[in-house]
């Protein structure tokens, strides 16, 4: 019996190790582990059962994120792939891991700051403005609330004069 259990766990380990080397599509440099998107990845009889949060509700990347898992999973051995995506709790910046903020910075893409104590910030309040991803100035001006994701905002640093990209804290 305990083999059996060991050899359980272990495979709940490997389909977890394999979900999280699902990239995500609008930032391909992070995985939906990092991103905290990654919920759950656990072997339930022969299906490998796999539970996301979308970054937020409309997130058009959570369709592609379902097939690259299944493709993921079903080359390593698991044909039977049922994706769950849970909506509670939101998902938060907060999720993201240390190795996230790390790749956004080398991506030179701000990282968000806290969001809030885990509450999603009101629109009309506004967050602290990031410091430039390329000299590190707080001296910065936001030119647009939406870059090329909706997650992110555009900045440019009055500093060094560099644009760079901001993940918004939410």
């Amino acid at each position: 019996m305990v083999s059996t259990q060991i050899a359980e766990s272990a495979r709940h380990d490997d389909i977890y190790e394999v979900a999280a080397t699902v990239a995500d599509p609008e930032m391909p440099f992070l995985t939906i582990a990092d991103l905290g998107v990654l919920r759950d990845a656990r072997l339930r009889g022969d299906v490998a059962e796999v539970t996301i949060t979308p970054t937020y509700s409309g997130c058009p990347a959570m369709e592609t994120i379902r097939s690259d898992i299944a493709r993921a999973l079903q080359r390593a051995g698991y044909p039977d792939v049922d994706i769950h995506t849970a909506y509670s709790p939101a998902w938060t910046t907060d999720w993201l891991s240390a190795e996230a903020k790390r790749k956004l910075a080398d991506a030179k893409i701000a990282p968000p700051g806290a969001a809030a104590g885990g509450r999603t910030r009101l629109p009309l309040l506004s967050a602290a403005a990031p410091a430039c991803p390329h000299c590190h100035s707080e001296n910065v001006e936001e030119l647009s609330r939406f870059g090329s994701t909706a997650c992110t905002s555009v900045w440019r640093c009055l500093a060094c004069s560099e644009p760079f990209s901001h993940m918004k804290a939410h």
